[in-house]
């Protein structure tokens, strides 16, 4: 990866595969968990960043098996899909913290915010 954040939907498919190999059906329904229900992943989408992942070295195709007649394709988190994981978890770890701080700084009383600076 290029050190930028990276993509919520990448974020999100990492994360689902973080701590189980899944297939893409499963993905949808972990992502959807995971999200509390905001994001539904479309099946083309899925799938297109699926295989910009597989390119990318972050995830591998654990296995391809027939299930009731059809093709399933079980996807696995790599070792540098588990390093970009875990760098964009420290970040985003780091601007949360940073927007704690910001929102518990104790401002003298009368004193407020307007359009990015004080009033």
């Amino acid at each position: 990866m290029t050190g930028r954040a990276i993509q919520e939907p990448t974020l999100l498919l990492l994360t689902a595969l973080a701590d189980a190999p899944r297939h893409g059906y499963a993905l949808i329904q972990e992502i959807d968990a995971i999200s509390a229900g905001r994001v539904k992943m479309r099946t083309g989408t899925l799938y297109a960043a699926l295989d910009r992942l597989l390119d990318q070295g972050l995830i591998r195709v654990e296995r391809d098996e027939v299930v009731d007649g059809r093709a399933r394709r079980t996807y696995a988190l790599t070792d540098p899909g588990r390093t970009v994981l875990a760098e964009e978890v420290e970040r985003l770890r780091a601007v949360a913290a940073e927007a704690h701080r910001r929102l518990t700084v104790v401002r003298p009383a009368g004193r407020s915010i307007a359009r990015g600076a004080l009033a």
